[in-house]
C-alpha cells in the first residue's frame, strides 16, 4: 500500500467512527464531511501571503482547524477502547488525523515566527493551567499600542532599521494599520481546563449516583462498618513506612512471576503526540528471574562509559527525523535536555520520520507484542504509540500487549519515595528511582536518551524486585499477585 493509499483507507473508516462517535471530546457534534474533505497527506494548514493581515488570517484559520482536529483525536481513544461490539475495525483514522495535525502545528509555529520577524507581535511561551501556550503580545518596537485592546499599530516607526525589518518597510504593498491579536491567541489551555472540569463533574455525578445506590441497598446493613473498599491501602502491597493512596497507575505494577521484559524509552520534540515527533527510541531486553539467554553478546557500548550491560541483551538505538519546517525552527529545550538538535534532523538531511516509516513501526510493534514492555511513566509511551505505530491500538485492544510501569513501583514499593513539600507523592523521577535502587551513581544524572534511560530503568527494576522478594513485600506481600502483572486490555462484554 502506498503512503497516499493509507490516508485514503483511513478516510474509508469514517462511517464506522461516525456511527460510534457522533461528538468530540468537547461535546460538539463532529462534521464528518469536513473531516472527509481534508487533505491529510499533503497538509491541512493555510499558506499565507506575506502581508500582515494575511498572516493574521491564516494563523486564525489554522488555530480553528487545530482545535477541531485535536478535539476529535482526544475522543478517539475512549470511543475505540469502549467499542465492545467492534464496530470500529482500525485506529488508522486517528493516526492519520494526528499525522496531519503535527504538520499543521509546524505551520502554526512557522507563522508565529514569521509574525515576529515582521514585527506583528512578540511571542512568549507561558504555562497556563494544563498547557504551555504561545502568548502573543504587541511588538514593543512598533510604536504605541493598546494592550487592553489587543491591537498592534503598524503605522509608526519600527525600532532599529535593518534588512529584516517589517514587510511594511521593505515593500510597496499597502498594509492595514492594525492587526488584531485577541482573536489569534492560543486557546489550548482554556480548552483543556474546561474539558477537565467536565470530566470532574461527571466523576462527581457518578460517585453521587453510586453512593445513592449503596444507601438503597439494604444488604449493607448486615455488615457494620462496611466492607473494605476494593484496591484499598492494603491492596497496594506497600513495602514502605508510608502508605500512598491507591492510584490508577497501580494496574501497571508487575506480578511475582514477571521475567523476560523489554524496557523502552522514547525522546520526542514535545509532550503532545498529536503535535510533536518521536526522534529517538531505545530499547533492550532483560530477564527479571531467569538467566540471561546464552549466545547473546556479552558487552554493549552505551554512551555513558560507566554503564555496564550486565544482564541486558538485544539493545537497539533508533534515530528519527522531523519535517524541514520543524527543523528550521529548532528546539532549544530538547537540544539542552537530550543533546539532540532537530536542526540537523531534517528529512532533507536524510533522516526518516517515524510516522512516515511503516517498516520501523512494524518492527517496533513486533517487539512490543513479544513480551511485556516496561517504561517509566508508561502512559507517556503508550499515548505516543497509539498515534504513531500502525497496529498498536488494535493489538492493545485485543489484549496482545502488556505494559509494566516502574513509576508506580517507585511510588508504592520504594521506601525512599517519601512525600515532601517539594514532592507531595515522593520523588519518583527515573533519575531518583534509579539512584535509590543502585542503577545510577549519585554523581551522574539521567541521560535523557532512549537506550541509556531504558537500561538504568531495567537495572533498577531488577534490583528492586530482588529486594522485595527477599523481604516478602511488593508482589510477594500479602496483597501481591501471581502472574506477570502489568496492564493489558482484552475484549470485554
Amino acid at each position: 500500500m502506498t503512503d497516499r493509499a493509507w490516508f485514503d483507507a483511513a478516510k474509508g473508516d469514517i462511517p464506522q467512527w461516525a456511527a460510534s462517535m457522533p461528538k468530540d471530546a468537547d461535546g460538539t457534534t463532529i462534521d464528518w464531511d469536513w473531516v472527509r474533505s481534508l487533505d491529510l497527506a499533503h497538509g491541512v494548514g493555510t499558506i499565507p501571503e506575506s502581508t500582515p493581515q494575511s498572516i493574521h488570517d491564516a494563523l486564525k484559520a489554522d488555530y480553528a482547524t487545530r482545535e477541531c482536529l485535536e478535539s476529535i483525536i482526544a475522543q478517539c481513544n475512549s470511543a475505540f477502547m469502549t467499542d465492545f461490539d467492534r464496530l470500529i475495525g482500525s485506529y488508522r483514522l486517528p493516526r492519520a488525523l494526528a499525522y496531519a495535525n503535527r504538520r499543521l502545528n509546524d505551520n502554526i509555529n512557522t507563522m508565529l515566527h514569521l509574525g515576529e520577524q515582521q514585527h506583528l507581535w512578540a511571542v512568549s511561551r507561558e504555562r497556563r493551567g494544563r498547557a504551555t501556550i504561545a502568548v502573543l503580545k504587541p511588538y514593543s518596537g512598533s510604536g504605541p499600542s493598546n494592550d487592553d485592546q489587543g491591537m498592534l499599530d503598524l503605522s509608526g516607526e519600527a525600532g532599529g532599521t535593518s534588512a529584516g525589518n517589517t514587510a511594511a518597510e521593505n515593500s510597496d504593498v499597502k498594509f492595514p494599520t492594525t492587526v488584531a491579536l485577541d482573536d489569534v491567541q492560543d486557546r489550548t489551555a482554556a480548552i483543556l481546563d474546561a474539558r477537565a472540569e467536565r470530566r470532574k463533574a461527571q466523576r462527581f455525578q457518578k460517585r453521587a449516583g453510586d453512593a445513592a445506590m449503596a444507601r438503597a441497598n439494604l444488604s449493607g446493613a448486615t455488615s457494620p462498618g462496611g466492607a473494605a473498599l476494593p484496591g484499598g491501602a492494603a491492596a497496594s502491597g506497600n513495602a514502605t513506612g508510608h502508605h500512598p493512596k491507591p492510584d490508577w497507575r497501580d494496574a501497571y505494577l508487575p506480578g511475582r512471576d514477571v521475567d523476560a521484559v523489554m524496557g523502552i524509552d522514547i525522546e520526542t520534540t514535545g509532550i503532545d503526540p498529536a503535535r510533536d515527533y518521536i526522534i529517538d527510541v531505545g530499547f533492550e531486553f532483560m530477564n527479571m528471574a531467569s538467566p540471561r539467554p546464552a549466545g547473546e553478546p556479552e558487552t554493549y557500548a552505551y554512551e555513558q562509559g560507566y554503564y555496564a550491560a550486565g544482564d541486558a541483551y538485544g539493545q537497539s538505538r533508533l534515530a528519527f527525523g522531523v519535517p524541514p519546517e520543524n527543523a528550521a525552527l529548532g528546539n532549544a529545550l530538547i537540544a539542552k535536555l537530550t543533546g539532540i538538535d532537530v536542526r540537523g534532523r531534517s528529512s532533507e538531511a536524510g533522516y526518516r520520520l517515524f510516522d512516515e516509516w511503516p517498516q520501523a513501526q512494524a518492527g517496533l510493534l513486533a517487539r512490543l507484542t513479544q513480551q511485556p514492555y516496561v517504561a517509566h511513566n508508561a502512559t507517556f509511551e503508550h499515548s505516543w504509540f497509539m498515534l504513531n505505530v500502525a497496529g498498536y491500538a488494535e493489538s492493545y485492544r485485543a489484549g496482545r500487549i502488556t505494559i509494566i510501569d516502574t513509576l508506580p513501583m517507585s511510588r508504592q514499593w520504594d521506601p525512599g519515595a517519601v512525600p515532601t513539600n517539594e514532592h507531595p507523592y515522593g520523588d519518583n523521577t527515573l533519575d531518583a528511582y534509579a539512584k535509590r535502587q543502585g542503577a545510577l551513581d549519585s554523581a551522574h544524572n539521567e541521560r535523557h536518551l532512549g537506550l541509556e534511560d531504558s537500561h538504568i530503568m531495567l537495572v533498577a527494576m531488577k534490583h528492586h524486585l530482588a529486594a522485595l522478594k527477599a523481604q516478602r513485600k511488593g508482589p510477594w506481600g500479602p496483597a501481591g499477585r501471581a502472574g506477570v502483572g502489568g496492564k493489558s486490555c482484552g475484549r470485554k462484554r
